[in-house]
């Protein structure tokens, strides 16, 4: 009796670890793959969730993308050197917060290089293009598409967004954020009505990486505030009625947990378009790391209250839920 009840034992414990795994197997987990990698943009294509991070180093070796793929948040492949400088001969360092983006059948990469200073250095907001989300890509203009400062702002930390028919460029460091309608090949710009090309649409508090989604036919505008290095890098957030605002700030709905990771910000949204399944993806900085390179990329739920506006997200160290696209 007690050797049965003995394998009984045995049996049950082996059923319990074999369902903890299975159980672990289906969660993310933060990070969620391994590397310094920063400033990431999530995004869907063709049944595929993708992520494009900085490569977090010395500026100097900023000089290449890699890119990351997965069919449900939790197993992802990495695609090395997507576009690296090689294929962008203007751009020599400081290769920035990729955005990216599909028309007519081509995908088209924006990035920061150069990290300028002035009008006076070369470098800026450039676009690259290729085939396929994992490329390889290639200098789309030859030259960068944003060469100076406007209204203040830096040209870094693009991000595309199309509203409709009409694609724009939302971009800014500096403290300053301008939007911008592209053109129909993504060569230049189209002037507002009022003849000016770069509007600005800075809200309260913003610093850099701005990001734009809309939901229920409002714009949601969000951004990240702080020191890029420091543990009080966060993202905060507004809501409009067209793309151009005005923002009022609402709050800040990401920040860090001292107890997990600090210098939670520079994030991206991913929309499950199976539900109201939100994703908002992001980086920070392990606590163990003071490094400002010591980056790593995360991804945790989004929610929103019965008025639509944005939960305060709970980082944490398990991620996100398994979750296929239909």
């Amino acid at each position: 009796m007690k050797k049965i009840t003995g394998f009984l034992l045995i049996f049950l414990l082996s059923l319990h670890l074999s369902a903890q795994k299975q159980s672990k197997k289906q969660l993310a987990g933060n990070p969620v793959f391994p590397g310094w990698y920063a400033d990431p943009e999530g995004i869907v294509f063709d049944k595929k969730y993708w992520i494009y991070p900085t490569f977090s180093a010395p500026y100097g070796k900023q000089v290449f993308f890699d890119a990351f793929s997965s069919p449900d948040l939790v197993n992802w492949t990495k695609h090395e050197k997507i576009l690296d400088t090689s294929a962008v001969k203007w751009a020599k360092r400081a290769i920035w917060a990729p955005s990216i983006i599909k028309k007519d059948k081509k995908y088209f990469l924006f990035f920061g290089a150069n990290d300028i200073q002035s009008d006076k250095e070369y470098g800026g907001i450039g676009v690259a293009v290729a085939d396929n989300p994992a490329g390889p890509f290639k200098d789309h203009l030859k030259k960068p598409l944003v060469d100076k400062f406007h209204n203040g702002a830096q040209p870094i930390d693009q991000f595309v967004y199309k509203d409709g028919d009409q694609y724009y460029l939302i971009y800014g460091g500096w403290k300053h954020c301008n939007i911008a309608r592209l053109n129909n090949d993504f060569t230049g710009f189209i002037p507002y009505e009022d003849g000016t090309i770069f509007k600005e649409i800075t809200p309260e508090n913003y610093v850099e990486g701005p990001f734009m989604f809309k939901r229920n036919g409002k714009y949601y505008f969000m951004w990240s505030e702080g020191g890029w290095t420091g543990p009080n890098y966060s993202v905060a957030y507004a809501i409009a009625d067209t793309p151009f605002g005005p923002f009022k700030r609402e709050g800040k709905i990401l920040q860090q947990n001292p107890k997990i990771a600090t210098g939670a910000g520079h994030h991206s949204v991913i929309h499950n378009p199976d539900g109201d399944l939100w994703y908002i993806v992001y980086h920070r900085r392990p606590l163990n790391e003071t490094d400002g390179n010591s980056r790593e990329t995360c991804i945790d739920r989004m929610y929103f209250d019965e008025n639509g506006l944005i939960k305060p997200v709970v980082i944490t160290t398990e991620g996100v839920e398994k979750k296929k696209l239909k």
